[in-house]
């Protein structure tokens, strides 16, 4: 294992990294400048913090919401990191203690927003710290912001690249999630990056569902349904307006949904409880406004739910990526009206400024197409950012799992194509669907346009049926989009040879209506849980909820729903086999070890399910390995062996070798209880258990107190079930 990867496990508990963070954190270490765009959920924070805790010095974080940098100090301090934040949140006295303690070197990560970044006294306080302990990184974090085309524009972001020139050696790194090629550059300018390392990953999540649903008066029956199908999920349900917010979030909660509502029109107070709610898990479900998500990292949101349309592609590729941040199978559901789109046409009516109204309006042109699309979902989400996904289709959105038929369009495409032709390659879609159906507008006459030859020829065809095939055209490639104040649209070799009759336009029949989708597909990958180890890892979901709650963090600051289902599936009862664990790192492993690893054992011994099962990534040891081990235990303690001598013989702990012969016991096979426990502790116990029953043995643990461990009721539950099933046999 090379250093970067034996660091990358050591403080944060992964074999591996992601793709492009090794890339980006390679020359950053080497004290380049960097530029990494990657998708959400791709691991932009770790390339900082990891390159922070391998350069001497001091990192300082630039971002742009308390919330975000709360968050990652939580995690960076739950893996035993040094770090902290400065903002406006803090008392004088709590700003000063922690601006002192990056000062002494006792912190390796400060986060600050970039209005306190620019005051006077901290760059006095960065230039103290440059002359002793070092700065090792300036990071730069939604750094989308800084460009004046950035849809987060904050004109303290643009002052950051003044800090360059008097921090002349610090390597500058900048990160962000979404930017077109317009704002990366800005953000290499702005910034002052020098001979930057650009990073630029693929905007695919794959596991991400992608679903496009009809929007009617069943609607809200359907949003129920889901929500009640997948209990204790963390799902978000956008809406447009706060009186949907409201109206939904309530309709919720009178069916028995947990489910609070978030916008910006709630008291300060109740929308922050709202939200501190949703992230501790106390609730699943929030109804919310797009004023909740930027700098809320919950990695385990299970579904995104579109209840409204929304007004672009980019917004809802960053809302729908707040689903499966930690790379497990999640749903992206969005549902759809002409009725919606109505409303925001509407809204973009209102504007007074012509050029913003053009811009919306084609933003809202690219959402429509996306929702009547019958191509791949992925496909077309990734072409918005200009890149090509490289495989016929993804097998993971409703279009994909769900293919349209097809039909034969060529006639009606040669007449689409031939318009285009006709008129220069020089409109968009709809102007060339007003020539085709015969529309007489300003602008068609302004153009003489009403002459052409294919003037009125498709009158035959409604606005949409024309639409549709100019969009399955784009989809297929046949038809080019070039970019422009509004999108044009120019003819392909593909679209001459229909045109000549050369070739056929075989095109995905436009529905009546979206059908309805039936349940998720789980994401290409991911690891599916049998009933035995689903019920393991809701029990490992209730302990760490019980623990994020003593320690005042989110629960998944202790540990990610990827880290709980692999315990589920492998069962880690040694140290080397939790420190496997995805996301376990040194402090992790010292902190909950035993307290996971203690869990496992007693939840399995409880439902009779087997220890130590082997990772999926690696074959299972036959069935008779086991049974020869727990044998072995068996015998060596019938020869008079202490469970001491046994473990030291063999090199296992005693509390695997207690469920070895709890094994043997339920075998039939004799075991001398009173060398296990003491004859007195076995009668208080025993009748606890008689008073209680033995359904559950957790209110026996409670009752017994601490003087008892779980290991000790397991021994004498077992032994009770062993006796009445021989008296059962003697009777009969």
């Amino acid at each position: 294992m090379d250093e970067l990867t034996a660091a990358l496990k050591a403080h944060f508990g992964y074999e591996a990294f992601l793709p492009g963070q090794r890339e980006v954190i390679a020359p950053v270490l080497a004290g380049r400048d960097a530029f990494a765009l990657m998708p959400t959920g791709g691991g932009k924070s770790l390339i900082y913090q990891l390159a922070a805790l391998m350069r001497p010095g001091l990192t300082v974080v630039v971002s742009p919401l308390i919330a975000l940098m709360q968050d990652q100090v939580d995690r960076l301090q739950a893996n035993g990191i040094a770090a902290t934040f400065v903002n406006s949140a803090l008392s004088g006295d709590e700003r000063t203690r922690r601006e002192r303690a990056a000062l002494e070197g006792r912190v390796k990560l400060l986060y600050l927003a970039p209005e306190r970044l620019l005051t006077g006294s901290i760059i006095g306080l960065l230039e103290r710290i440059q002359a002793s302990a070092g700065l090792a990184l300036l990071a730069v974090d939604e750094a989308h912001c800084i460009s004046e085309w950035g849809h987060d524009f904050r004109p303290e972001y643009r002052q950051i690249g003044e800090l360059r020139e008097r921090f002349a050696q610090v390597p500058l790194l900048a990160l962000t999630a979404t930017a077109t090629t317009r704002v990366r550059g800005d953000i290499v300018t702005q910034l002052h990056l020098r001979d930057p390392f650009i990073h630029v990953a693929s905007f695919d999540r794959p596991n991400l569902r992608y679903d496009v649903r009809p929007k009617d008066k069943h609607t809200y029956g359907a949003l129920r349904s889901y929500i009640r199908a997948h209990p204790d999920q963390s799902i978000i349900v956008y809406c447009h307006s706060r009186k949907t917010v409201d109206d939904v979030a309530a309709s919720l909660a009178d069916d028995g949904i947990r489910a609070l509502p978030y916008h910006a029109g709630m008291e300060a107070d109740q929308r922050a409880a709202n939200q501190r709610r949703f992230i501790q898990d106390d609730v699943p479900v929030l109804v919310a406004t797009i004023a909740f998500g930027m700098g809320i990292a919950k990695p385990d949101v299970r579904a995104v739910i579109h209840y409204d349309l929304p007004r672009n592609l980019e917004g809802y590729y960053q809302e729908s990526g707040r689903a499966g941040r930690d790379g497990q199978p999640a749903d992206c559901i969005l549902y759809f009206s002409f009725g919606d789109k109505a409303k925001i046409e509407y809204l973009i009516n209102e504007k007074t400024d012509e050029q913003e109204q053009q811009v919306a309006r084609r933003q809202l042109a690219q959402v429509i197409g996306y929702t009547q699309g019958q191509g791949c979902r992925r496909r077309a989400l990734l072409a918005y950012f200009g890149e090509e996904y490289p495989q016929p289709d993804c097998g993971n959105c409703d279009n994909c799992l769900h293919p349209a038929a097809r039909e034969d369009r060529t006639t009606e495409a040669q007449k689409l194509l031939s318009c285009i032709g006709r008129t220069g390659e020089r409109f968009g879609l709809r102007h060339l669907v007003a020539i085709l159906r015969g529309v007489q507008t300003q602008k068609i006459r302004d153009l003489r346009h009403d002459q052409l030859t294919v003037y009125g020829v498709g009158k035959d065809l409604s606005e949409d049926e024309w639409l549709h095939i100019g969009r399955a055209l784009i989809e297929q490639g046949i038809i080019h989009t070039a970019e422009g104040e509004l999108p044009i649209l120019m003819l392909t070799p593909a679209a001459w040879q229909i045109i000549r009759g050369q070739a056929r336009a075989v095109l995905p029949a436009r529905p009546a209506q979206l059908p309805a989708r039936g349940e998720p597909a789980t994401a290409p990958g991911a690891a599916t849980l049998d009933d035995a180890s689903a019920g393991l890892f809701q029990y490992l979901r209730d302990l760490r909820k019980r623990l994020a709650d003593e320690q005042g963090v989110p629960p998944y600051v202790i540990f990610a729903d990827a880290a709980l289902r692999a315990m589920a599936l492998q069962r880690p009862q040694t140290r080397e086999q939790f420190a496997a664990v995805p996301g376990v790192g040194q402090r992790k492993l010292e902190s909950f070890y035993t307290t996971f690893t203690d869990a496992i054992r007693a939840y399995c011994t409880q439902h009779d399910l087997p220890l130590e099962l082997a990772p999926d990534s690696a074959p299972r040891r036959p069935e008779r390995d086991r049974t020869a081990t727990h044998l072995l235990t068996w015998d060596l303690f019938e020869q008079g062996k202490s469970l001491d001598e046994i473990a030291a013989a063999r090199g296992l702990r005693p509390t695997t070798l207690r469920t070895h012969l709890i094994q043997a016991i339920r075998e039939g096979r004799h075991v001398d209880r009173d060398r296990l426990l003491p004859p007195q502790r076995y009668a208080a116990i025993a009748a606890v258990i008689r008073r209680l029953g033995f359904e559950t043995m957790a209110p026996v643990k409670e009752a017994l107190g601490d003087g008892y461990d779980f290991d000790e009721i397991f021994f004498v539950k077992t032994f009770m079930l062993h006796d009445i099933q021989m008296e059962l046999q003697t009777d009969a």
